[in-house]
């Protein structure tokens, strides 16, 4: 149901700019910006900027299946959260890494599987620009040629 819902999703760009679906039973994590988590990017996203807390706050996912820019609300909270990064980690899985301001914080989210509905889908083609320029590592690789491959079919 889940590989489901990601090619819907996937396909669902240009057919989405504004209140997309909901897609049901998404993995989700949480990180700080404790080195632990986020090692020596500390308090900052991928595209370099502080990672946001309050009425939309950072999220980490791959931006193959959810590009960066990508605005969504968890159903089962009311949060809403931004995709602005990315982890080696979540390339390939479904899985989204929600930014929390503690450790505690962290802690008490663990591991929940949530409802997303889709506020605005990201650019996959900002992504892939961002993307081509940090190539070097295999995780950067896979979403750039997931990317690609998007644009193909």
């Amino acid at each position: 149901m889940i590989a489901t819902a990601w090619a819907f999703a996937a396909s669902s760009w240009a057919d989405t700019k504004n209140h997309g679906p909901r897609i049901s039973g998404v993995k989700t994590t949480a990180y700080s910006a404790c080195e632990e988590d986020n090692g020596p990017y500390g308090s900052r996203n991928a595209l370099g900027r502080p990672l946001k807390s309050g009425s939309v706050t950072s999220a980490a996912a791959d931006w193959s299946r959810y590009p960066v820019g990508t605005r969504f609300r968890i159903v089962e909270t009311g949060q809403e959260y931004i995709v602005d990064d990315y982890g080696s980690a979540l390339v390939g899985t479904g899985t989204i890494d929600l930014y929390k301001t503690s450790d505690a914080q962290v802690d008490r989210w663990g591991v929940r599987h949530v409802t997303l509905e889709i506020l605005e889908w990201g650019s996959p083609e900002r992504s892939l620009r961002i993307l081509k320029e940090r190539g070097r590592t295999r995780p950067v690789r896979e979403m750039v040629q997931s990317l690609r491959d998007q644009e193909v079919a």
